[in-house]
Parts: C-alpha cells; structure tokens; sequence
C-alpha cells in the first residue's frame, strides 16, 4: 500500500499520477478523504489517499 497526503488537490493529483504510471503491479483499490478544519481565520485542507495493490 502507498499512502499520500497533501494540502493542494494538485499535489496529491501529481503525486499519485506519477506513482502510478511507475508501478510494476495491479491496482487493487483506492481510497480518498478529504478533511478540513479551522486554524484562526483560514480553512485548512487535507487530501489524502491509499492506494492498494499487488507488486508483480
């Protein structure tokens, strides 16, 4: 499994596209959560994935 977390969508967009095009295996599933909360004035974002899989 391989686990991403950013705090811009494009980030985690990039990263999992460029992991994926590199990986040797077969994507089993993938799991995505977006979460938020308030720091003093701001909205602060969390994106995140799992991607499972099988190494061949």
């Amino acid at each position: 499994m391989k686990i991403f977390d950013f705090e811009d969508e494009g980030d985690l967009q990039e990263a999992m596209n460029n992991f994926l095009s590199d990986l040797e295996g077969e994507v089993v599933d993938i799991k995505y959560e977006v979460s938020s909360f308030p720091s003093g004035e701001e909205q602060i974002y969390c994106f995140s994935a799992m991607i499972i899989y099988f190494c061949k």
